[in-house]
């Protein structure tokens, strides 16, 4: 493999992280698979996702009414090998309303594996640590709780 096809595949790699930042705050939730594979596996503090569904579904439970959200990824460092990828990011996401400063604020740290697509580079697995939350740290409900945003 070339050194430029190297470096574009890191670049399109690293792009995922602002893909994925951009359709969060978009609550565009129903596009995750312009960023994860289809098989996608996401463990973190909400526990253990499987498949494009899981995430989706969580992602609208976690939805609440006039809050918006800004996710900023940083430290993105990424090592390919053939066509998987690992890939790791800090993140922070505030937590706010039209109008007002953050609420709440949260660091995270993201480590994945990408695997290249005939659509290009996913995320196939993805572990979300949580380092800090600074307000009131908001629990998502579990499927099947009688959540009004099931």
């Amino acid at each position: 493999m070339s050194a430029a096809a190297r470096i574009a595949d890191r670049v399109e790699i690293a792009e995922l992280f602002a893909r994925l930042a951009n359709l969060l705050d978009e609550c565009r939730h129903d596009d995750v698979a312009t960023v994860y594979h289809d098989d996608i596996v996401v463990r973190g503090p909400n526990g253990e996702l499987r498949g494009l569904d899981e995430v989706t579904a969580l992602l609208k439970r976690s939805q609440v009414a006039g809050e918006h959200t800004q996710h900023v990824h940083g430290d993105v460092l990424v090592q390919v090998d053939g066509d998987r990828a690992k890939a790791t990011a800090n993140q922070l996401v505030y937590f706010y309303r039209d109008g007002e400063p953050p609420h709440r604020t949260s660091g995270l740290r993201s480590a994945c594996t990408a695997v290249l697509t005939s659509a290009g580079w996913r995320f196939s697995e993805m572990r979300i640590t949580l380092a800090w939350t600074q307000g009131t740290p908001r629990v998502v409900p579990a499927p099947g709780t009688g959540d009004p945003g099931e």
